[in-house]
């Protein structure tokens, strides 16, 4: 396995090409014993331009190919600017891949599709719309979800009308061919999620998940000037063709989340990943020549009270390597428990011992203690705090505070999964946040453990992560004769 990247912001345990810019995961699908994840794959520059579909797939989560470039604009044709988002299904022996045609003629996105025969390592398009008209009084139109529910074929489209509510809009089909126009499956104007945040005038890159006649519609929030804002969930059920919701929540609590997608998996398992877009100046995202990831792999699942719960995919927890940590104690004060390299998984359990007890982790990044990212607790409100008001000392970095509920009077446990530049925090209750950050320091990070007000009993495990193996394969599918190369950069 070759060495790590030289960019040390470049992740080892999350998807993405070695270069140039990336945004939505697009095309999840499982077929013939492969988890497909497509993404939109800018290949000539870290700017959002020229819109391709990158592609991976793997039989475990854990041993990735990177495949030839699935979906690419066709000169003059419909998708002649762009393949922008939407999502592929399993169909027999053939994927098919639904996406938005983009062309800077017309102000809609429209549907068309590909088709692949190989195991998703050559795409045909086919050449047309499929649906070449938005329904009358919508104002924008994209990223199509398709999937397969009692006997007939359903998709969802992101929309925003005329009347100011964003939507998603129902079609059904018998042979995905063929497609009628329900109507909107939800429409609303814009709710309250979260303090100085709403649902948004238009909804991108729908998705549904749903068993047990429960579901869950998540939808990105988008507004027209100021462009994608977050992602929220409405919790309910489907009646005549209508999703009946529920008051909405937010689907992540960070500020680095957007354009979640779903993957039905085996077993009646559901995997999402999300993309999560960069928080650094545009200048430093040229000089670095990259943008955007892809999340961990999530588990995702409709909790008793109809939340969606989240949780790393299982199967990562093969991508552990040495302990780097483990400690139990109690401090007043501050507990140094040992170093972790820059891409780890730490789990943590907090218990203030008297009312008023405040503190939490603190991840130190540069050997003068003025970097550092810091996890936690406001016993005035129960939840967790994530600042990275000084998680770089590059002024080109992004900073702020982001809070996630957790529990009050009882211990907080909670999961941390750092990749260089990306933190993925996961709570008992399914509850997540995700930011991005940028240490100038080099690793191996010291773990503190920081009180305020009382004691802080503590237990720490943490452990180092070994990178994803990811091989290429030929024009033909084959592998490559290359041995693991680690993540996907060079």
């Amino acid at each position: 396995m070759s060495a790590l990247p030289a960019d040390p912001h470049l992740p080892a345990v999350h998807l993405r090409p070695p270069r140039n810019w990336i945004n939505d995961p697009n095309g999840l699908a499982y077929h013939d014993g492969h988890y497909h994840v497509c993404f939109q794959y800018n290949p000539s520059g870290p700017e959002h331009a020229n819109m391709h579909w990158g592609h991976f797939r793997s039989p475990d989560l854990i041993t990735w190919e990177e495949l030839p470039v699935a979906l690419a604009p066709t000169p003059g044709g419909e998708d002649a600017d762009g393949c922008f988002s939407g999502n592929a299904v399993s169909d027999g022996d053939r994927m098919i891949a639904f996406y938005s045609a983009f062309r800077t003629d017309r102000w809609a996105q429209p549907v068309t599709t590909a088709e692949s025969a190989d195991n998703g390592v050559t795409w045909t398009p086919r050449g047309s719309l499929l649906i070449p008209e938005p329904p009358e009084g919508t104002t924008m139109y994209r990223d199509p979800y398709v999937w397969r529910e009692a006997g007939r074929w359903r998709m969802l489209v992101g929309s925003a009308r005329a009347d100011g509510h964003a939507a998603a809009l129902l079609y059904e089909s018998e042979d995905l061919e063929q497609w009628e126009y329900r109507g909107p499956f939800l429409d609303h104007p814009p709710q309250p999620v979260a303090p100085g945040a709403d649902t948004g005038l238009g909804w991108e890159c729908p998705q549904y998940l749903h068993a047990d006649g429960r579901g869950a519609l998540i939808l990105s929030a988008w507004d027209p000037e100021r462009g994608p804002r977050r992602t929220v969930v409405y919790a309910g059920g489907e009646h005549n063709g209508r999703f009946l919701a529920a008051a909405p929540a937010l689907l992540d609590h960070g500020p680095d989340f957007y354009a979640p997608a779903l993957l039905p998996a085996p077993h009646g398992r559901w995997l999402l990943w999300g993309w999560s877009w960069e928080a650094r100046d545009p200048e430093w995202v040229r000089e670095a020549g990259w943008a955007g990831l892809l999340t961990l792999p999530r588990e995702v699942a409709l909790a008793p009270d109809g939340t969606v719960s989240q949780r790393p995919a299982t199967e990562l927890l093969a991508l552990r390597a040495g302990r780097a940590v483990t400690a139990t104690a109690e401090t007043s004060g501050t507990a140094v428990l040992g170093t972790v390299g820059p891409s780890f998984d730490l789990t943590a359990r907090l218990e203030p011992r008297t009312a008023g007890t405040a503190g939490g982790l603190r991840l130190v990044t540069s050997a003068e203690d003025t970097e550092y990212l810091d996890i936690s607790l406001d016993p005035l409100t129960g939840e967790l705090v994530v600042d990275r008001e000084h998680a770089s000392l590059d002024p080109r970095a992004h900073g702020g505070t982001y809070r996630v509920p957790a529990q009050t009077g009882a211990p907080v446990d909670f999961r941390l999964v750092v990749d260089r530049s990306v933190a993925e925090l996961y709570l008992p209750s399914g509850r997540t946040l995700t930011l991005r950050f940028y240490p100038t320091g080099g690793a191996p990070w010291p773990i503190e453990v920081r009180a305020h007000g009382g004691g802080l009993g503590y237990t720490v495990e943490a452990w180092n992560l070994r990178p994803y193996a990811m091989r290429q394969a030929d024009e033909s599918g084959a592998r490559s004769t290359l041995a693991d190369v680690g993540p996907v950069h060079p």
